[in-house]
């Protein structure tokens, strides 16, 4: 029995020096497996006097028990060192704040355009659309525009191919073409709203670019009067700047629109007080508007004694800045987060 009692020395040892899973179960076979000495000694109790076998047969149980017992109390430490490091690799730490992708919006030009259309839409308006190269004779002519005028100099408008006024190509310096090209592709009623980019050349300042945005709006049918534009204006000025809003048309001069007026609205950071907002006055300048011309009416094919109609246009800038207290118009065009970020 001496060598039982020797492996019962060492065995503590073995199993503690035992790093891992696989090297247990080596060590296992080698103090308790089929091979061992334990069951060596099993395998010989045949060969002992009857006599001794029970006391030899107990001694080898209970040395077999306590290998065994050396062996799980290892493989629990190993299992629970095995799962200690798996939550180690794969652990989220909850307390770091998550990783937050930035929400994307359209430009305070783009939101300007889709509100002013949904506003126009709603009481029946279509969008129209046109080119930004645009001929003279729909930029100009078409629009009881002078050969004289000064706005059709190279000092005014950006030409493509200038100096022939029956090729004349530019960039637009209105949507206004639209009118044009909206009735010479249909016949009455028309009722459009043109929102989209223009061209002049003007210097780049707080309140000018010579790249900028405007709305144009159209009505053409039987009837139409001054009052419908009147009230189609303040529809629009209530439900852009808020339902207490009032309008004036102050008369002034446009080629295509006769007559024609100038339309403020009431201040909606006062209430018409006077502040910085209206510099004082009440009163915001916001867009020209008219009665159709019946020079435009021929000049596309129109009969002036069958139908009347109105016209309105505005910087789609213009009123943005004048909404959200933007003073310099360069501000839209910065691309400076700080700026586009307010209106997410």
């Amino acid at each position: 029995m001496d060598d039982l009692d020797a492996l019962l020395s060492s065995a503590p040892g073995q199993v503690a020096a035992t790093d891992s899973l696989e090297g247990l179960d080596a060590v296992e076979a080698e103090l308790v497996g089929r091979r061992s000495l334990v069951t060596e000694r099993r395998r010989g109790l045949g060969q002992l006097d009857p006599a001794e076998r029970p006391a030899v047969g107990a001694r080898l149980n209970e040395v077999a028990a306590t290998l065994q017992e050396l062996v799980d109390g290892r493989r629990l430490m190993l299992e629970r060192e095995a799962e200690d490091r798996l939550l180690v690799e794969d652990r989220v730490d909850i307390t770091v704040p998550r990783r937050l992708v930035a929400t994307g919006t359209s430009h305070l030009i783009t939101q300007t355009i889709d509100e002013i259309s949904d506003i126009f839409t709603a009481i029946g308006y279509q969008i129209a659309d046109g080119p930004e190269a645009e001929t003279a004779w729909h930029n100009f002519d078409a629009l009881n525009t002078p050969w004289w005028h000064p706005s059709r100099l190279e000092s005014d408008t950006m030409y493509l191919d200038y100096g022939d006024p029956e090729d004349e190509i530019l960039l637009r310096t209105h949507t206004s073409t639209v009118q044009a090209r909206t009735m010479e592709s249909q016949p009455p009623p028309v009722h459009v709203i043109a929102p989209g980019r223009c061209y002049r050349t003007d210097t780049f300042d707080a309140t000018h670019s010579p790249v900028f945005h405007q709305f144009e709006g159209l009505a053409v049918a039987e009837g139409i009067t001054f009052q419908d534009l009147k009230g189609t204006l303040l529809y629009f000025a209530r439900e852009y700047f808020g339902p207490d809003r009032t309008i004036r048309l102050i008369p002034h001069f446009f080629p295509f629109t006769e007559p024609s007026a100038e339309m403020h609205v009431s201040c909606f950071a006062c209430d018409g007080s006077g502040c910085r907002v209206c510099s004082h006055s009440g009163w915001i300048e916001l867009l020209g508007c008219g009665m159709v011309d019946p020079n435009v009416f021929e000049a596309i094919g129109y009969d002036p004694s069958q139908v009347t109609g109105f016209a309105f246009g505005g910087g789609i800038e213009r009123v943005a800045m004048v909404r959200h207290g933007i003073d310099d118009i360069r501000h839209l065009w910065d691309n400076d987060l700080r700026v586009n970020e307010q209106f997410v």
